[in-house]
């Protein structure tokens, strides 16, 4: 559980120190259910300490959390199940 909280944490601050240079003020999140409770968390602590972001969090599975963030809809996806061939394929489209 420490580790699955570590990689979330690491994933949105990298994202946040990503768009630190643009002009964007969100992170979008989606995907497993199972992960969402921790993103969740990591999220709302990180909105405590940049208030300049706005991290959101959505649940729809992991499967549909990488096709999401292919579509480029999201910036992270939560996932509890490593990513498989046919949605990396998807990813590279």
């Amino acid at each position: 559980m420490k580790k699955m909280l570590a990689l979330v944490a690491a994933g949105v601050m990298i994202a946040g120190s990503a768009i630190e240079g643009w002009a964007v003020s969100f992170i979008k999140i989606d995907g497993s259910s199972t992960v969402y409770p921790i993103t969740e968390a990591v999220a709302e602590e990180f909105q405590k300490v940049d208030g300049k972001v706005r991290v959101t969090v959505g649940i729809s599975g992991t499967g549909g959390g990488f096709k999401r963030f292919c579509r480029g809809e999201t910036d992270i996806s939560d996932a509890s199940r490593p990513i498989k061939q046919s949605e990396i394929a998807l990813c590279k489209e």
